[in-house]
């Protein structure tokens, strides 16, 4: 059996907050600066490469791995953020139901009218 525990007391929200403001400043410090990026592979596996990327339209092998490498990161990073809303959505839906209000009297009342129905 799995036990749900949700991401907040794993991580307190100021530790969220300063771990966000931090990564959006270091974004905004590396959108401009220009790095490398090297990699040695097969012959046979670049050809492969540069062949995609002609047939693909691409006007160079640099600018096809980039491309695929982005849309692929984009990929994963959607997924990742999808379960990371999931995980918030389940923290709101279990908040709902184990920390709920008594009910009312309007919801008595339709209990009671609904359960008349049933017997």
């Amino acid at each position: 059996m799995y036990e749900y525990i949700p991401y907040k007391y794993l991580f307190g929200t100021d530790f969220v907050r300063t771990f966000v403001k931090i990564k959006i400043m270091e974004t905004k410090a590396i959108q401009n600066e220009k790095t490398r990026f090297d990699t040695r592979l097969p012959k046979e596996q670049k050809l492969f490469f540069e062949r995609a990327a002609n047939i693909g339209g691409f006007r160079s092998l640099t600018e096809f791995i980039i491309s695929t490498v982005q849309e692929k990161a984009k990929e994963i990073i959607a997924e990742r953020e999808i379960f990371l809303a999931s995980n918030r959505d389940n923290d709101i839906f279990f908040e709902a139901i184990f920390n709920a209000d008594k009910p009312n009297n309007d919801l008595i009342s339709a209990t009671e009218d609904y359960n008349k129905l049933l017997l």
